[in-house]
């Protein structure tokens, strides 16, 4: 089975959906591929969510679309149902993790404590998601725990932006960032689906 490192390619900036319609999640996909994204994450944060992930499958085929957010065993189930090509969690437990242990496809757990690492670690995982990245130590965080765990690689999620981006993935650790900022709230508000899109553009140039 692929890993999330093999799915992702050359892209390293993973694009988060977060929308309260159908619509709109089909929208923002859409526009982010036409920025030459390949991978997107979809949070189930709204009751449109699993639909809207489903929709955005059959919609575009082509899109990899993983389903974060997930807490539980049932939520795991039907992102699955719905065609998720892999898992995020924000966070682990013992429960989650033998959820998680069984899973058909790729799964990319949340960690953000030393002992959640070892945890995960335990568990078999070498890619994780470090969650809130900023909150949970950020950069700082990520040099500290490169030389205890050299074969781990993260994927940084939560208050990574434009602005900090680069310092993230200049770290060796560091398979990809995940970043909500490149389908901006009042873009997706106001419908300005071409500033997704450009904004996919630059992070792919970048």
């Amino acid at each position: 089975m692929k890993n999330f490192s093999d799915l992702m390619g050359k892209q390293q900036v993973l694009p988060i959906i977060q929308v309260d319609t159908v619509e709109d999640g089909i929208k923002v996909a859409e526009a982010m591929q036409a920025g030459g994204v390949k991978v997107v994450e979809l949070v189930l944060r709204s009751p449109a969510s699993l639909e809207a992930l489903k929709q955005i499958k059959l919609n575009l085929p082509d899109l990899i679309v993983g389903a974060g957010t997930i807490l539980d065993k049932e939520t795991l189930d039907k992102a699955l149902s719905m065609g998720a090509d892999f898992i995020i969690t924000p966070a682990i437990t013992p429960t989650l993790l033998a959820a998680l242990k069984t899973c058909p496809v790729p799964v990319i757990p949340g960690v953000s404590t030393t002992s959640d690492v070892a945890l995960a670690y335990e568990a078999g995982y070498r890619e994780m998601k470090l969650f809130p990245a900023v909150l949970s130590g950020g950069v700082n965080f990520l040099k500290a725990v490169g030389s205890v765990f050299p074969l781990v690689k993260f994927c940084p999620t939560g208050g990574v932006n434009r602005s900090n981006v680069d310092s993230f993935l200049e770290l060796a650790n560091v398979a990809a960032v995940g970043g909500t900022w490149l389908a901006d709230k009042s873009w997706v508000k106001n419908q300005e689906w071409q500033k997704i899109t450009q904004e996919c553009e630059f992070v792919q140039q970048a």
